[in-house]
């Protein structure tokens, strides 16, 4: 539940974005600045501190990432304008990056302290992977319909949010630490180390999160602009509605199709991806919200794929005493795809229309994933732990 709760927290701006745009007088560059705002914080705790778990303890790491978050949304609620709306949004994002990078693990150790016997279940993966973009998925909706049924959607949508993330931090303290801090100190594992030739294979895994992520990020930060210029669609809920279809849709083709082998779940990704992008970009064309609606459906299932695929891979390469630090560095570099593309579209939508911006972004998006499925897929045979990874306790 607090995973999912954070998570909901970072996209929950997505249908608000114009009221802040009307409140502090900027435009769309600075909308897509706000939101990398967070990615900037969510990079900053994913290197600088993601890997405290495993010396402090789980809980230990998940109740200060609730506390950042619920100084996130008391920042947002009192301190009303650009300066403020930028500090909420970097501190949203280290609690995000906190909690990401130890709630799934948390979860496996929960699951393992439970369950003993189920060595190798699957369901830890599943809990987390329906957290994780559940919550992504969740906040924009939470949001437009705050926007669209309650006053003062800018201070009611943080104090749903602030009173969720009070909740689940009393939860939390509930639970039960699962790192024993009295057993003697191990020698800290090495952040980051990738298997002997796994750097060009860590690359494109890298490439397919930037790439798989600069979708959601472009529909999260300027979603609502294009529903409102250019589908001429008012409805806060309806903005909330496209965002909650794609991070949805990124969840469902996980959970469905992700027990499939490693290359047709990247196939599969590689098609559905693109035809989301096209279509995007045909339903901004000729204005039809059914169509952008299934567009964006369609970009987020591919995306998911794309994302499973390369984390994977990323796993795959890594030494398995630097899992966790692998895998935080590709966070970091998924996360940088969800935010500078966002900024460098709202830049090319001062000498371009927005349909041709599309249309480029789609042919680069499309270009980059189908190459980086070419690179990832080319030595097909993961590494030694990579089936397990998921399972595996940090010792």
């Amino acid at each position: 539940m607090a995973f999912t709760v954070l998570m909901a927290f970072g996209t929950a701006p997505t249908p608000l974005w114009p009221l802040y745009e009307a409140r502090d007088h900027f435009g769309a560059t600075t909308v897509t600045v706000a939101y990398a705002s967070m990615v900037v914080g969510a990079a900053a705790a994913f290197l600088g501190l993601g890997h405290l778990s495993d010396r402090l303890g789980r809980r230990r790491v998940i109740v200060p990432a609730l506390l950042v978050g619920i100084v996130a949304s008391v920042v947002l609620i009192a301190w009303q304008d650009l300066p403020g709306l930028i500090a909420g949004r970097i501190l949203n994002g280290v609690g995000l990056g906190l909690m990401a990078s130890t709630a799934t693990t948390y979860l496996h150790d929960l699951h393992h302290e439970a369950r003993p016997e189920r060595t190798g279940s699957v369901l830890p993966g599943i809990v987390a992977t329906a957290a994780n973009l559940g919550g992504l998925a969740s906040g924009p909706l939470v949001a437009g319909a705050a926007a669209e049924w309650l006053p003062a959607p800018l201070i009611t949508a943080q104090a749903i949010f602030t009173l969720a993330m009070a909740v689940c931090l009393a939860l939390v303290l509930s639970t039960p630490e699962t790192v024993d801090l009295e057993l003697p100190a191990a020698e800290p594992p090495s952040r980051f180390v990738l298997r002997p030739g796994g750097g060009r294979t860590f690359g494109a895994a890298g490439a397919l999160g930037a790439f798989a992520f600069a979708i959601l990020g472009l529909i999260s930060s300027l979603g609502a602009s294009v529903l409102h210029g250019t589908l001429h669609t008012d409805s806060h809920l309806v903005v909330g509605l496209s965002a909650f279809l794609m991070f949805g849709s990124a969840a469902a083709a996980q959970l469905v199709l992700g027990r499939l082998p490693l290359p047709r779940v990247l196939t599969v990704g590689a098609v559905v991806f693109p035809v989301g992008l096209v279509l995007c970009a045909v339903a901004l064309y000729h204005p039809a919200l059914w169509l952008y609606l299934v567009a964006v459906s369609l970009s987020g299932a591919g995306s998911g794929l794309l994302f499973k695929g390369g984390v994977e891979r990323a796993v795959s390469v890594a030494e398995p005493a630097s899992r966790a630090g692998v895998l935080a560095v590709f966070f970091v570099v998924a996360y940088l795809g969800m935010g500078l593309p966002s900024v460098l579209f709202s830049i090319a939508l001062r000498h371009f229309a927005v349909q041709t911006a599309m249309i480029g972004f789609a042919a680069v998006l499309s270009c980059g994933a189908v190459v980086s499925v070419a690179v990832a897929l080319r030595d097909r045979a993961p590494g030694p732990g990579a089936r397990s990874a998921q399972s595996a306790r940090p010792s």
